[in-house]
């Protein structure tokens, strides 16, 4: 029960995070709409971000945390730290020249980012900007992950779970701020980017500090231990962070169509990131240091109990979570972003392709954790290398036919393909393997799932913003998730699916 009780900690930080990185959507559609300056910025935070997910969250998570954690089980706190900090220098030095390598070569780079910005040379020129001012952020965050690696691994998750609540009220800050200091938003944003990165660092240097772990700088040398961490995290850049790189190519490709596009798939998938965030984040930090450690002390039964227990409840939650989030994606879109109806009906339906590939993206944080916490990161990288592939092919094949939102439906279908594959491999390996009370309950989840999803269906005929004020789109939104959780509770209890007494005993503890 007790990483049922870390993933709650991390939800409900992530949940906080998220609020405010709704608000800050909010302000950025209210001030500046789906626009030039919107496409150029959001190309600009796409990028470090993209790093961010794919290097300091994704691969270095999964090749560090492990590393340490065995570290620490097998040799001790002071042979851990020392690891620690020759890791942190290392970064230190190379990301700095990464990042003044890519501030002077932004031109070249934001072609190939996004290439049909070379129609249009103002929105170009914007995302070359943004681009410069924003980069650096790689730089703190990537530290930043080293250090909440640090923290997780001794199941230090509240720090690092509140981390990126510091991005969205420095972002928020700065959209109020600018018009006082003559700034435009675009540049404001993208100051705050950079700003917010350390602020992000300094926060968890301090909570390693108030640990008594703190992390001394040295001179940067490729160590063994380096070296093998480096050898981890390049195939594992790649296997943690497919879905990244899939919409990394849908930005690319979405700079080729129409103009708004980018802005489409972007505030779509910042909406769609909400389930992902709250479930994906916290299962996948929560599970793999745990992980990390019962195989590294031979405690083999007790990580597939995890495993089984961590799968039940993601299919609990993602399954009714994406049913909900397709049927109320223009409802959800138009009270959050308050966008024009064209803009609304073309981003709520890259939000519905988006919400199809939920459960598959985060089950496939749970199957990972299961190569990682191993060592293994060739064979993720295999499977997401073709699942990569697959996914360009179904975007060229149904843009035609859909335009920006054959971008998110490829996205979704090749998630699914990833996670399937992933689960094929543990399982022949003998590494894990779904039980059939898993099997039986996945079954009655999707049941039940369309089931709220018809009930929800019925209630659409009661919507027309046309006819609405804004309370009465809240309280539309809010009856119809009200609804939803209720009925698929109520049919989860009467079918056996949710077990109430497991949730008060985490509670209780």
């Amino acid at each position: 029960m007790r990483i049922l009780r870390h993933i709650i900690t991390i939800s409900g930080f992530t949940v906080m995070s998220r609020i405010f990185g709704l608000v800050r959507e909010i302000m950025i559609a209210r001030f500046l709409g789906a626009s030039l300056v919107t496409d150029a910025f959001f190309v600009a935070f796409k990028f470090p971000n993209l790093f961010r997910r794919i290097f300091a969250e994704g691969a270095f998570n999964a090749a560090f945390v492990p590393l340490f954690s065995r570290k620490l089980v097998s040799e001790g706190r002071e042979p851990a730290k020392a690891l620690a900090e020759v890791i942190f220098s290392a970064m230190l030095a190379f990301l700095t020249i990464f990042v003044l390598l890519v501030v002077i070569f932004t031109p070249t780079i934001i072609h190939i980012l996004a290439p049909g910005f070379a129609t249009t040379p103002e929105r170009l020129e914007l995302a070359i900007t943004f681009t410069r001012i924003t980069f650096p952020y790689i730089l703190f965050i990537s530290l930043a992950a080293h250090l909440s690696g640090v923290l997780n691994s001794f199941d230090r998750f509240a720090a690092a779970a509140g981390v990126p609540i510091l991005l969205n009220i420095v972002m928020i800050s700065s959209l109020l701020i600018c018009p006082y200091i003559d700034l435009s938003y675009g540049v404001g944003l993208s100051i705050a980017v950079t700003v917010a990165g350390m602020v992000q660092l300094l926060w968890l240097y301090m909570a390693c500090w108030r640990m008594d772990f703190r992390i001394r700088l040295r001179w940067p040398r490729l160590t063994p231990d380096v070296k093998e961490l480096l050898r981890l995290m390049v195939p594992g850049a790649i296997g943690a962070g497919v879905m990244n790189i899939n919409l990394f190519i849908d930005t690319i490709l979405a700079s080729f169509l129409p103009e708004k596009s980018v802005s489409y798939i972007f505030y779509a998938d910042r909406l769609n990131q909400l389930p992902l965030s709250i479930f994906g984040i916290g299962i996948g930090t929560a599970l793999l240091p745990l992980l990390s450690r019962q195989l590294k002390a031979g405690e083999y039964e007790k990580a597939l109990q995890n495993k089984l227990l961590v799968t039940d409840v993601a299919l609990q939650l993602t399954v009714p979570a994406a049913v909900g989030l397709a049927l109320l994606s223009y409802p959800l879109i138009h009270l959050i972003y308050g966008m024009s109806i064209g803009d609304t009906q073309a981003t709520a339906n890259a939000l519905a392709a988006f919400a199809i590939g939920i459960p598959a993206y985060v089950l496939n944080k749970v199957f990972v954790t299961g190569f990682f916490a191993r060592q293994d990161t060739k064979t993720p990288v295999k499977i997401a290398i073709g699942c990569i592939f697959l996914n360009l092919l179904l975007n060229l094949i149904l843009m035609r036919y859909l335009g920006h939102v054959a971008l998110a439906l490829s996205t979704s279908l090749s998630a699914w393909v990833h996670t399937v594959a992933l689960y094929g491999v543990l399982k022949k390996r003998g590494w894990f393997a779904l039980s059939y009370d898993i099997k039986m309950a996945s079954i009655k989840i999707i049941f039940i799932s369309i089931l709220m999803g018809t009930i929800l269906w019925q209630l659409e005929s009661h919507y027309d913003p046309c006819c609405m004020t804004k309370w009465q789109e809240i309280g539309y939104v809010v009856s119809q998730l009200s609804v939803g959780m209720i009925a698929y509770i109520l049919l989860g209890i009467a079918l056996k699916v949710i077990d109430i007494s497991r949730f008060k005993t985490v509670l209780g503890r």
